[in-house]
């Protein structure tokens, strides 16, 4: 739109755009409005929308995720990463975001003994799984598997661990069913992996307007991953936490590590969208001997965060055991991201 366009004339693009079937999404910068075309736009005859009473320009943007582009994000003004705030804690800012805890919560006092350690370690959000997708059905599924009430506990626990230790909790769904409970105790909902395809499932857990964090399918190229950001985004909420934790490994390279973590997906997001983008090491790699150079190694691309499985007792828990990192090691790699993080920005 002009930049002296009016609300009038603003609302009367957007219902023309309607006329054809399509949604919109409405951004306002500081000099300009883009109105944002969401649907089937060969629907729609651009040089009518031009010649629209203060309408500028009326053009395609060629990639297909519209909404998250820099293309778009820069026409109005926004030329920088969106900074998705998450109480105090903010991913996109210069200071990276470290999310930390167990891999599933398994019960209270260990983690309520964890999540001090982590927060003494330095993590900014704690994490821990209530609902576990696993390739297996006689594998741990989380306590929230066992029953409503269960779920209810569990989620419990985690919320007032956070509270505790003064730390935003973040806790994956698994299935549309669980959304409407999880938004009730967290403060980040997680899309996991497994998830990244199940657009109902995206659009269920944009609707609650809590920020989302997007983990990029094993087997999804970059492309894919941000088309489908795009169904968040394509629900009003563009509070997203693009997270990259590995790919598929080719030939013997899955006999030495979980997933082939894929470092170039930062920068190329980050040129691609205005979204944050962080790392989670833990789940790439399936080793606690390799997290702390995967970790610094995604802090000098470029990650605006990571997240990592910490566990004191890691022989004791009932998944993951073989990546989770002790808080002690927590501590040094946040310590060593921060001083590699410092010497970037100079």
């Amino acid at each position: 739109m002009k930049k002296d366009a009016t609300e009038q004339q603003i609302q009367h693009a957007v219902d023309e755009v309607a006329r054809a079937g399509l949604r919109t999404d409405v951004s306002r910068g500081q000099y300009l409005t883009i109105i944002g075309l969401i649907g089937d736009e060969t629907r729609v005859d651009f040089t009518h929308l031009a010649a629209l009473p203060g309408v500028k320009e009326a053009r395609m943007i060629q990639a297909p995720y519209k909404l998250i582009n820099r293309e778009y994000s820069s026409a109005y003004g926004e030329t920088g990463t969106r900074v998705v705030k998450v109480g105090d804690v903010q991913f996109g800012a210069p200071e990276p975001v470290f999310i930390a805890g167990p891999c599933a919560v398994e019960n209270r006092d260990d983690l309520f003994r964890i999540a001090e350690q982590c927060k003494g370690a330095g993590a900014h959000i704690l994490r821990g799984g209530v609902f576990k997708p696993r390739s297996s059905v006689h594998s741990f599924q989380g306590l929230g598997s066992a029953g409503h009430d269960e779920a209810i506990e569990a989620l419990t626990w985690l919320r007032e661990a956070g509270r505790t230790f003064g730390m935003p909790v973040v806790t994956e769904v698994r299935g549309e069913a669980q959304v409407d409970l999880v938004a009730e105790f967290v403060d980040i909902i997680q899309i996991g992996a497994r998830n990244m395809y199940d657009q109902d499932l995206l659009q269920t857990a944009a609707r609650k307007k809590l920020p989302v964090m997007f983990k990029r399918h094993f087997g999804a190229s970059v492309e894919e991953f941000l088309c489908f950001a795009e169904y968040i985004a394509a629900e009003g909420n563009k509070d997203i936490i693009l997270c990259e934790r590995g790919i598929v490994p080719m030939g013997k390279g899955k006999n030495y590590t979980r997933y082939m973590l894929d470092l170039a997906a930062v920068p190329v997001v980050q040129k691609e969208t205005f979204l944050p983008i962080i790392v989670d090491p833990s789940h790439a790699t399936g080793r606690r001997d390799l997290i702390r150079s995967m970790s610094l190694a995604s802090i000098a691309a470029g990650a605006a965060g990571l997240m990592i499985e910490v566990h004191d007792r890691p022989e004791d828990a009932r998944c993951d055991a073989s990546q989770m990192i002790q808080p002690s090691e927590l501590k040094e790699i946040i310590a060593a991201a921060r001083q590699l993080r410092m010497i970037a920005l100079k």
